[in-house]
């Protein structure tokens, strides 16, 4: 029976890769990488932190042209005064803190291969900051993809239609053929739905939350694996 679809786009943090933000296997390593960096700066960790979630979508649609730049606004914004040298040995460490969140989940690889070999065309749709997209090329996912567009390289993030109808164009399908694959942060699936993609929730048990289920009524899954299961 032949497929609806003739591409199927995904998410990258959480869906492809763990989710480094919420409770789960990352969460560890990301907040010992954050307080790493703030001491390395000088800053206070609280506060360090806070103003980089404030400032995430500016991280995100690249603003900031290099990481040091960034730990300078940051530092700026807080009022601490670090020379170059420790602006660079902060930039490594969240670059090298960056990289090790890339790693596929255990069924990532074999289900792309899968369904590239069906015939899909796959997609990725990453809001992530300039390190993501420095590591990109290395990941053993990149080989597995068409065409990945990173907010941080285009400058617009989810939920704007642009970065749907963006990936669509790069891989020369119609919305409508492509079924959109994430964890939802972003209001990311809702903005799949208004291009025209039909958009499934992925929620593996170990990043579950309190609020899930209270946001989405669509279809869920709860490993990358499953998606073979939405295809007919």
């Amino acid at each position: 029976m032949p497929s609806k679809y003739d591409a199927v786009i995904f998410d990258l943090f959480g869906t492809l890769v763990d989710n480094p933000e919420v409770p789960g296997r990352s969460l560890g390593t990301y907040n010992r990488a954050v307080a790493d960096v703030a001491s390395i700066l000088g800053a206070p960790a609280d506060e360090f932190t806070r103003l980089g979630r404030a400032t995430s979508g500016m991280r995100m649609t690249g603003v900031f042209p290099t990481a040091e730049g960034y730990m300078a606004h940051l530092c700026h914004e807080i009022g601490v005064h670090p020379d170059d040298g420790r602006l660079a040995h902060a930039a490594r460490i969240r670059l090298d803190a960056v990289g090790r969140q890339l790693v596929p989940r255990h069924d990532s690889l074999d289900t792309l291969a899968r369904l590239r070999r069906a015939g899909y065309r796959i997609g990725l749709i990453s809001d992530c900051s300039r390190e993501t997209a420095v590591h990109w090329p290395g990941t053993p996912l990149a080989p597995l993809v068409d065409a990945a567009v990173l907010s941080c390289e285009v400058g617009i993030k989810k939920p704007d239609p642009r970065i749907y109808q963006l990936a669509c164009a790069r891989l020369g399908v119609a919305p409508e053929r492509c079924l959109y694959v994430g964890d939802g942060e972003s209001d990311e699936l809702a903005g799949a739905r208004r291009v025209g993609m039909v958009a499934v929730r992925i929620r593996v048990p170990y990043e579950r939350r309190p609020d899930d289920g209270q946001t989405w009524s669509g279809p869920e899954i709860a490993s990358v694996g499953q998606v073979l299961e939405h295809l007919a």
